[in-house]
């Protein structure tokens, strides 16, 4: 789905990403991890054609990504902390990014609003963004993500500020949409979260990938019985 070879961005005199090399695979689902100041963001930036690399390469089953910007159109994405136009209803906005992103429907001719019936969002939706709690902002950003049925799903701290049955639904959907094919990118800092729904692991540290294969192989690999243990044990190794 995704191939990233030597990917190098540099700001000022910092190597945000050196050389990074890494294959997401298809119809699975990647946990992003490492330390603040890792490449994480970055990486996800340019994944998303945000920001340039310096050099390298990112394709999408084959495609260079960041030039045609019709890729995106298989992308959703949704950012740790999303800023909405505070003054329009829930409702507003959704209509609106519907009208933006107009004739991206499924082969059903309808729009995924699964997660809206499942939130019990309609009590909300009236009201204008700014008066919402972050829980519920947090749920209607979830809710854009997954709304054009997309290909890749990029999640970034994708359950901060809901509550434990939000989350528990979120994950579910994330299930739904790998049982469905479809290739989820998430980062999070929160393992036993990523444990749950995570097939594969990408370590970075200091802009590169340490370790990239599955939960089971990283656990293996450094003898911890936990994802928690098991990156901890590469942080402290790698740092040593």
């Amino acid at each position: 789905m995704i191939t990233i070879h030597q990917l190098t961005k540099r700001f000022g005199a910092l190597d945000v990403l050196a050389g990074l090399d890494l294959d997401i695979r298809p119809g699975r689902v990647t946990g992003v991890v490492g330390p603040n100041g890792a490449g994480k963001t970055t990486l996800i930036k340019i994944i998303l054609g945000l920001t340039r690399a310096d050099s390298g390469r990112v394709l999408m089953d084959g495609e260079p990504v960041g030039d045609d910007a019709a890729y995106r159109k298989r992308v959703g994405y949704m950012p740790q902390i999303a800023r909405f136009p505070e003054n329009l209803t829930g409702a507003e906005l959704i209509t609106m990014v519907e009208e933006l992103r107009s004739g991206q429907r499924d082969a059903a001719g309808k729009r995924d609003r699964e997660l809206i019936e499942r939130f019990r969002l309609d009590a909300h939706l009236d009201k204008p963004l700014r008066t919402l709690s972050g829980g519920t902002r947090q749920k209607v950003n979830a809710v854009l993500a997954f709304l054009f049925d997309p290909d890749l799903l990029i999640l970034d701290e994708p359950t901060s500020g809901l509550d434990p049955v939000a989350s528990a639904i979120l994950k579910e959907k994330v299930a739904s949409a790998r049982a469905a094919g479809k290739t989820v990118i998430v980062t999070s800092h929160v393992m036993a979260e990523l444990e749950e729904i995570a097939d594969d692991i990408a370590f970075l540290l200091d802009g590169r990938v340490r370790f990239a294969g599955s939960v089971h192989d990283l656990k293996l690999h450094t003898r911890q019985l936990s994802l928690e243990r098991a990156i901890a044990h590469m942080m402290t190794r790698t740092a040593a």
